[in-house]
């Protein structure tokens, strides 16, 4: 399996929660075991959205900081 992103969000400026939701969504419409890749704000998003993001059973396979933003790459889940 690679690592490499098969989609990307640019949510930096958009405030909690609607970070999350976006990014919930977009892992939903993809195939699973594909990457997403999400670049979000320092602070709260960069705090709660992986955290979110692993409790709804997908994985966060990296996160990399980058130009005061970071980016951080989704693995959606494998559902049963």
């Amino acid at each position: 399996m690679t690592d490499q992103p098969h989609a990307e969000l640019d949510l930096r400026g958009v405030i909690c929660p609607y970070n999350f939701v976006k990014t919930k969504l977009k892992l939903e419409a993809m195939e699973q075991g594909q990457v997403l890749s999400v670049l979000l704000d320092d602070g709260d998003p960069i705090r709660n959205v992986p955290r979110s993001v692993s409790n709804e059973g997908h994985t966060v396979v990296s996160q990399d900081r980058i130009e005061g933003s970071y980016r951080v790459l989704i693995r959606r889940r494998e559902d049963e």
